[in-house]
């Protein structure tokens, strides 16, 4: 199983970016999908997921600025995210688990990480 993250990158204060995620490996239409990032000197930290069949729950931090989304005709997930602040600098993962769930340790496989940071 890969995933395999991109879209991250150097952004202003209140600007977006589009982090997509794309999964090879194993039918992506049966895992749920999250989201989580990681701060330098502090521990990875739930952003987003999304269920089989497209619910979604989000981090308190992220609700109302941050959309998850997927695609399984293209075995992607997406997390558009909006009015960037300087806090959500961090690493970007995707993983994918069996359970809907917003706990690292519940998603068995991860990505690279993509870098987002957010300048004031």
């Amino acid at each position: 199983v890969q995933l395999q993250a991109s879209g991250g990158g150097l952004v202003q204060a209140c600007g977006s970016l589009r982090l997509s995620c794309a999964a090879s490996g194993r039918p992506f239409s049966r895992y749920n999908m999250g989201w989580f990032r990681q701060a330098p000197g502090k521990e990875r930290e739930f952003v987003a997921a999304i269920r089989i069949g497209g619910s979604t729950t989000y981090a308190d931090s992220v609700k109302g600025r941050f959309t998850i989304s997927r695609d399984d005709a293209k075995a992607t997930v997406n997390l558009e995210m909006n009015s960037l602040k300087p806090d959500d600098t961090a690493v970007y993962y995707c993983a994918s688990s069996l359970y809907y769930a917003r706990t690292p340790s519940q998603y068995d496989y991860w990505g690279q990480g993509t870098e987002v940071t957010v300048s004031s």
